[in-house]
């Protein structure tokens, strides 16, 4: 388990009840902050991750390092911090600080590893909720999420309808598709088979290095498109080709660095479970019998929400059910789809455009 210098912490105070029934005790939350908050959460945003980063979205003067969302969140960025106070929540589940299959189970001392209950995205944002309102933050003015942060921040405004006043979904969606299943479910396959892996009892010093291998090279493909790695790579060799059956061409050695990044950075057992959260979440468990699950989101005073046409993980048209949904139960809402040819990742890296498309709607919402 790794907490990072500007990492700050809250245990929380309460057992959690989980979406599936189980309690969790001395639960720890940990996020990182940007800005000064006005009021009782007026100016507040608040920032909930996809699958794999930690809350260090950006650097602050607590930890230099370069955060996942640099580019957007700091002053006079699009996230700016002259104006907003955000708090980015590092998902119950991961292995950051948050509890996790990776932290200690206080009943028994020992990491919790398969024993953790099954984890949904409506825990993740239990968990944030619950730390909120022990930072005293009964109201914030909105929610972003990218990925499955955005399942994360529709499932916290489904959950605790009010406390939120705006929603800003980047590349995420109502409910995973089969194809997005299929891939997260051989990523997980790959982990399991791995004999390092030993049922999730795995050594922290001997983890399954091959199936995380694997899971990474098939994340990366899934994240980017089939054009962008023409564009880059095309048929070009590296300058050393393997002259058996290893890497030959540059896309493979990019997927062999990828790959090598990621190993030893994240625990496996935590990478399966929320893999399988990602899965699990979908919008109409939130419905009653005959009911739009969105319709208790009336109150939300507007929502943006943004993708790019390159996506074969949370493709276009899941982008549109969304805002379509919300726009349904008459919410204010503008889209955007992007001509980012960078795919799912786009959010990460396609700053040009993502950039315009956020600041513009948080100086829409500002005050509002």
């Amino acid at each position: 388990m790794t907490e990072l210098p500007a990492t700050k912490s809250i245990v929380l105070p309460h057992p959690l009840r989980t979406w599936c029934g189980d309690t969790l005790e001395g639960v720890q939350q940990v996020y990182e902050t940007w800005g000064q908050p006005r009021g009782n959460g007026d100016n507040t945003l608040v920032i909930f991750t996809g699958l794999s980063p930690s809350a260090h979205a950006a650097s602050s003067a607590a930890d230099p390092e370069e955060g996942w969302w640099e580019a957007m969140i700091g002053p006079g960025r699009p996230i700016d911090t002259d104006h907003w106070h955000v708090i980015c929540f590092n998902s119950l589940g991961s292995c950051f600080g948050s509890t996790g299959p990776g932290s200690v189970n206080p009943a028994t001392g020992q990491p919790w590893r398969l024993d953790f209950p099954e984890l949904r995205v409506e825990d993740i944002a239990a968990a944030a909720h619950a730390a909120l309102m022990e930072m005293g933050l009964e109201r914030v003015h909105g929610v972003i999420g990218p990925s499955m942060g955005g399942m994360t921040a529709l499932a916290f405004l489904l959950r605790y309808p009010g406390v939120a006043r705006h929603f800003l979904s980047i590349s995420s969606a109502l409910r995973a598709l089969p194809f997005a299943i299929a891939i997260r479910s051989l990523q997980r396959e790959a982990i399991r088979s791995d004999p390092a892996w030993q049922g999730g009892n795995y050594h922290p010093e001997q983890p399954p290095v091959t199936g995380m291998r694997l899971a990474r090279k098939l994340g990366m493909i899934s994240y980017r498109s089939a054009g962008e790695w023409v564009e880059r790579f095309g048929r070009r060799m590296m300058a050393e080709p393997d002259p058996g059956f290893g890497p030959r061409f540059e896309i493979e050695s990019y997927l062999e660095a990828q790959a090598d990044r990621f190993v030893g950075g994240f625990d496996p057992n935590c990478y399966i479970y929320l893999s399988r959260a990602m899965d699990l979440f979908d919008v109409d468990e939130h419905a009653g019998e005959g009911q739009d699950a969105l319709g208790v989101l009336d109150y939300l005073g507007s929502a943006a929400v943004v993708g790019v046409d390159s996506d074969i993980l949370f493709p276009a048209q899941q982008q549109r059910a969304l805002a379509e949904g919300l726009e349904r139960v008459g919410i204010p809402v503008s889209y955007s789809e992007l001509a980012s040819i960078q795919g799912h990742d786009a959010f990460l890296v396609d700053h040009d455009r993502f950039g315009p498309v956020i600041a513009d709607y948080l100086e829409k919402i500002r005050g509002a």
